[in-house]
């Protein structure tokens, strides 16, 4: 293999790598960038399952956790769950904790904050609650 051989296969790998980087990274980032009605989400949840979106709302009903343990043996700490409620709906909404980093803290959410967040769905039937 000559060097101008070598170069031109090293800049076809390299376009590859950046067209497969954009299109395993942009339908993500458009389906996080605006904010989905949670009323959709509760319609169609397993259109949405395993994405990332994005909520606007405001919380509700906080709920902090005591520690748990994982079957790896790891202790996790500072979970919580709450309601992310808006206009259209309301949704349960787990955060949690730091897993392997002994903390006592409190939730980073306060019981009335309007907020936008970004979650991964959990539909129902598909290890969710």
């Amino acid at each position: 293999m000559t060097v101008e051989e070598f170069a031109r296969y090293r800049k076809l790998v390299v376009f590859f790598i950046a067209l497969w980087l954009y299109w395993a990274i942009s339908p993500s980032l458009a389906l996080a960038a605006d904010p989905i009605p949670i009323c959709e989400i509760l319609d169609e949840p397993t259109r949405f399952h395993l994405r990332q979106v994005t909520l606007q709302g405001t919380v509700r009903d906080v709920q902090p956790l005591d520690a748990y343990t994982l079957t790896v043996g790891s202790t996790c700490y500072g979970a919580y769950l709450f309601y992310q409620k808006n206009e259209t709906a309301s949704v349960n909404v787990a955060s949690f904790g730091c897993c392997g980093i002994p903390t006592v803290r409190d939730p980073d959410v306060e019981d009335g904050t309007p907020m936008e967040l970004q979650a991964t769905v959990q539909a129902p039937s598909h290890g969710g609650y």
